[in-house]
């Protein structure tokens, strides 16, 4: 592989430590220390060995290394085969291959092995079948086997496996309300279902951002959209994951959204988690803009969202508990996420730039 060098050297920095070496690869690589090495080659010293029989693990010297077994699954009997082999116990992994039917086998070996010690790790062939295996009955497999073809690959699997994280949610002081006659209104409907306590943030500026509850809400007059956050007006910014994986998000203007793009859910706790948009709805609405005003140390942050004004619409208040925006009063106070405050593109800038 010419690009070999750079593609390890990618996946240091994105601190991607489990390679699968042979003998030549092992020596480029055997001085590099927190590299968690796989191998064939049963003769070389790495901390995991992969045998092509129990027969052959059995008959191993190397008692400190790792030991697991690659298998090939073509019918129901390998599958099967597979299970057995996790509830033996003699194997810390198996690499699974599957190349015709994918979804239906690994369903039932991750319904079958969650609860094993045996680690499930599926072989790929690109990064979107990677996803696909690491989210299979929401549990994913433990851990994939890919061949990347370039350093973008490379940051798009980071970005996938990437820890859950936080966000630090504070409250801020309702200072003004106001009427706006109409406004271009934006709904996101995500392909997820939002629980109760979760929505988005947004805001009209960089500064500060408003937990936007999802309408999980059974009302008298209208049915519960748990995949739906009616989220702000055309212009306002909602917090999106960042293509840089080593950055926890970016923003985006509600009006550049479409079906296909993601963004991130937060709950009243501020975990995070990545959903994706199936569609955006874009109407003529009248709106509520809300002033607040936080208070970080010594410093007063003052900042904006605009709501439609409909009893559907909710922020969080400080307690953690959904409330109506019709409700809402001045005094009040709600659940906000504090910004970076500049932002060029969505991306945070050490530029001086007034939003007000």
């Amino acid at each position: 592989m010419d690009n070999f060098k750079a593609l390890i050297q990618e996946a240091l920095n994105m601190n991607l430590l489990n390679f699968l070496l042979s003998k030549e690869t092992y020596s480029d690589l055997k001085q590099v220390e927190r590299i968690n090495s796989f191998t064939r080659d049963n003769e070389l010293p790495a901390k995991n060995l992969i045998f092509k029989s129990l027969e052959h693990l059995k008959s191993s010297k190397n008692l400190t290394a790792n030991k697991g077994m690659f298998l090939e699954l073509v019918t129901k009997a390998d599958e099967q085969k597979v299970v057995e082999l996790s509830k033996k116990n003699e194997v810390d992994f198996i690499i699974v291959s599957a190349k015709d039917w994918k979804i239906i086998p690994f369903e039932n070996l991750i319904a079958e092995m969650h609860t094993q010690d045996t680690d499930l790790i599926a072989k790929v062939e690109d990064v979107k079948e990677a996803e696909l295996m690491l989210k299979t009955l929401e549990i994913g497999v433990d851990g994939i086997l890919i061949t990347p073809k370039n350093a973008n690959e490379i940051v798009d699997l980071k970005g996938m496996i990437q820890a859950e994280f936080n966000v630090k949610l504070t409250k801020a002081k309702i200072i003004n309300i106001e009427n706006i006659s109409e406004s271009e209104r934006v709904c996101i409907d995500s392909t997820s279902l939002l629980q109760i306590g979760e929505g988005f943030l947004v805001g009209s500026t960089a500064k500060g951002f408003c937990l936007i509850h999802s309408e999980t809400f059974e009302t008298e007059f209208v049915a519960s959209r748990p995949f739906r956050v009616n989220s702000g007006d055309v212009s306002a910014y909602v917090l999106v994951p960042d293509d840089d994986p080593n950055k926890i998000y970016r923003t985006k203007y509600l009006s550049e959204l479409k079906g296909g793009d993601k963004v991130l859910a937060v709950t009243n706790k501020g975990q995070v988690r990545v959903v994706s948009i199936g569609r955006v709805k874009i109407e003529t609405r009248p709106m509520l803009r809300f002033e607040l005003e936080a208070t970080m140390g010594d410093n007063k942050i003052s900042f904006s969202c605009i709501c439609q004004n409909a009893e559907t619409v909710r922020l969080v208040d400080q307690k953690g508990f959904a409330k109506s925006v019709v409700e809402v009063k001045i005094g009040d106070e709600v659940l906000v996420h504090i910004g970076p405050g500049a932002t060029h593109f969505g991306t945070t800038v050490n530029e001086k730039i007034l939003e007000k």
